[in-house]
């Protein structure tokens, strides 16, 4: 029987654009209302704000997540090669701007340790670029820690003019130039693809891609840090392969380690660990997290300005933190220029991040984010701090763990984190002058303990998908060896290249009925299949398409054992020489043979089968080749006197076959080529004579 389809009304497409275009273009009160209320998501859920529920939970994890936010910031501020304070600034306005244009109510957006590591090698770059030397360790400035001591001590013996910048603006002046420049690039990335509306680009960021790229990222974090751990001056690597290079560094300068900071790395790595893992052991019985980081911070700062380590030991520290804010500045539109090839995968990695944790927590706690809006919101996090001397961020993980552990129920969290790391900026930054350069690479190192687990994973995710653990592996083997930007843009093609492989090469089989059944499987997979007489059924898993046409036909003709070209041409062959040695009127051959024998010779077996089934069940679509195949095919096997039926062709590919004129003009024979179930074409098949 043939299924009648329905008649589908003609959508005319230009009316419709027609007709979006005016409805976007028309101004309204109601309509500018239900803009700002998108755009400002907290216009609509603030008002709601159930005060006695959610209060006391959101001050707690606020609370908590700007405690922890202070020392990780000092310490990321390693990472991407700039003062500390430029590190607080970032997490302040974060979490300001979130508040404001965020839909989701848990993510903790702010200071990411990849994100700060992209930014840092960029910075690092184009200092070298630039002629300044990396290694440039100024001795730590005295004094009140105020700004106006800062901004002297910053300025370097460098007297030149570099990209627009005047001639007194010294390595720190034009670091952190570099880091709002490359800021502000990619925010403005993240807006249009908010505009554009190309969220759909994270799709092509796998899990696979995304932890191999995280795990590759955290290794080179890590290789970084080791020379503040043993307090070793090496040049700092850049460019491909500086994993290797640092640790060739390392080994040769290793007799130069300070033991002050060996010492105090090792006691502070213990302690961190320890805390950590009996947090994670006894997280049921804690109302909220230990403040490890803290207590670390504030212990060896306390025992490094009263132990002197950094002027009896040569201990490397903070150094001044100004107080107060530095006026804001523009972004130089020159460093923009410089910088916006290298803000793409840094726009596109932080977007990922934001939005994959937005969407994981609303979907535990039961509500929707919008993730177009997520885009604008973390692209703002980057637009308008760029202006006050902050660098990129992102949501992050286990700061995120840690509001939902806390009782966290809204932003109004993140504005209380915002209003700790303030009072940190106004009054305590200058507390932190003696504090060691080894305690903040301890803790950014012991932070790294869940990407770096994902190593005892491997076994585990190799049992479940192979593929999946080969793109794990070559994206995290390229983010450590060669570059993190390298590594993401390899593990996203390398994952692309291994979906087109798998549908270059799929799996095929020759089915066989489920006895008693109208059902049928793979005969190499189950036992107790029957085979149909005079029947072959042939499977494809994968769409038929240009690139996989010359597997299909081979499989087909290796599991049919026929080839029908082959054998057409045999018989040609053969009806050729008949017809020579009828006409000489000689029944025999050079050879003595007789036109019995010469049939044996030139003809194969005689042909098992006179109907071939195709299950198109898994094929989910044709292109121009596909369908060609398939009247090439339906062509071949006809000359054999062979019929070609198809079954279980989903919609789209009927209306392939149909514009490819497979039924021929009127789809006269189609009742007799297309079936809904490989059963009714096996019924149909044994039918015919």
């Amino acid at each position: 029987f043939l299924m009648e389809r329905k008649t589908h009304a003609k959508i005319n497409r230009k009316e419709i654009m027609l007709a979006k275009l005016r409805k976007s273009c028309s101004c309204t009160p109601q309509k500018l209302k239900n803009f700002l209320m998108d755009f400002f998501p907290v216009l609509r859920w603030l008002p709601k704000y159930q005060y006695k529920e959610y209060i006391w939970g959101d001050i707690m994890s606020g609370l908590v997540i700007g405690i922890i936010l202070v020392p990780q910031a000092i310490a990321y501020s390693l990472l991407a090669g700039l003062k500390p304070i430029y590190s607080l600034y970032t997490s302040f306005f974060a979490n300001i701007i979130y508040f404001l244009m965020g839909t989701s109510r848990h993510v903790s957006v702010g200071i990411f340790s990849l994100i700060s590591l992209m930014v840092g090698q960029v910075v690092d770059r184009e200092l070298l670029l630039a002629g300044f030397d990396l290694n440039d360790d100024a001795p730590p400035a005295s004094g009140d820690g105020s700004l106006q001591n800062d901004n002297l001590s910053n300025t370097t013996a460098f007297n030149l003019t570099i990209a627009g910048i005047n001639a007194e603006c010294g390595k720190e002046c034009y670091a952190i130039g570099i880091a709002t420049a490359l800021t502000f690039m990619a925010g403005v990335y993240q807006v249009l693809m908010g505009i554009f509306r190309l969220g759909f680009v994270s799709m092509y960021l796998s899990e696979s891609v995304l932890d191999g790229f995280a795990t590759g990222a955290s290794l080179t974090i890590l290789t970084a840090q080791v020379k503040y751990l043993i307090g070793i001056k090496i040049p700092r690597s850049q460019g491909h392969g500086m994993l290797v290079i640092t640790w060739i560094n390392i080994f040769r300068n290793i007799s130069q380690a300070n033991l002050c900071d060996v010492i105090t790395s090792a006691i502070c790595i213990v302690v961190l660990v320890t805390a950590k893992e009996l947090g994670d052991r006894y997280k049921h019985k804690l109302k909220f997290p230990l403040p490890t980081e803290l207590v670390v911070i504030v212990v060896a700062t306390l025992v490094s300005h009263y132990g002197k380590l950094n002027e009896v030991y040569a201990s490397s520290v903070s150094g001044a933190i100004p107080t107060g804010f530095i006026p804001p500045k523009v972004p130089e539109l020159n460093l923009m220029l410089q910088v916006a090839l290298d803000a793409l995968p840094l726009a596109i990695v932080s977007f990922v991040f934001t939005v994959s944790l937005s969407e994981m927590f609303a979907k535990k706690y039961a509500y929707t984010i919008r993730a177009n809006q997520e885009m604008f919101a973390v692209g703002f996090c980057n637009i308008i701090p760029s202006f006050f001397h902050s660098f990129a961020t992102s949501a992050a993980l286990a700061k995120t763990l840690v509001k939902t552990s806390t009782g966290c129920q809204t932003q109004i969290s993140g504005v209380i984190s915002a209003m700790v790391v303030l009072l940190v900026l106004l009054f305590l930054a200058p507390l932190f002058y003696s504090l060691q350069k080894c305690v903040l690479a301890c803790i950014i190192i012991v932070s790294l303990r869940g990407a770096l687990r994902k190593f005892r994973d491997v076994p585990a995710r190799y049992r479940v998908n192979k593929v999946d653990t080969l793109v794990w592996v070559v994206t995290m083997s390229a983010s450590a060896l060669v570059s993190t930007e390298i590594g993401l843009l390899v593990g996203i093609v390398f994952s692309m290249l291994c979906i087109i492989v798998r549908t270059q090469r799929p799996r095929t089989a020759l089915l066989g009925q489920i006895q008693d059944t109208s059902f049928y499987e793979d005969d190499l997979e189950y036992e107790n299949l029957s085979t149909v007489p005079k029947v072959k059924i042939f499977r494809f898993e994968a769409p038929l398409y240009y690139a996989n046409r010359n597997y299909f036909l081979k499989s087909l003709y290796r599991l049919t054992n026929l080839d029908p070209n082959l054998e057409a041409a045999r018989r040609k062959k053969y009806e050729k020489k008949e017809k020579q040695h009828l006409k000489k009127g000689n029944h025999r051959t050079a050879n003595g043979l007789g036109t019995g024998e010469i049939t044996l010779q030139l003809v194969p077996k005689q042909i098992d089968f006179q109907a071939l089934v195709v299950d198109c069940s898994s094929i989910s679509f044709l292109d121009t080749t596909g369908v060609n195949t398939l009247k090439e095919i339906l062509k071949d096997y006809k000359n054999l006197n062979i019929s070609v039926l198809l079954a279980c062709c989903n919609p789209s590919v009927i209306d392939s076959l149909k514009r490819g004129g497979y039924f021929g003009k009127d789809f006269g024979c189609m009742q007799e080529m297309l079936f809904y179930s490989i059963h009714n074409a096996v019924l149909f098949a044994k039918d015919q004579k």
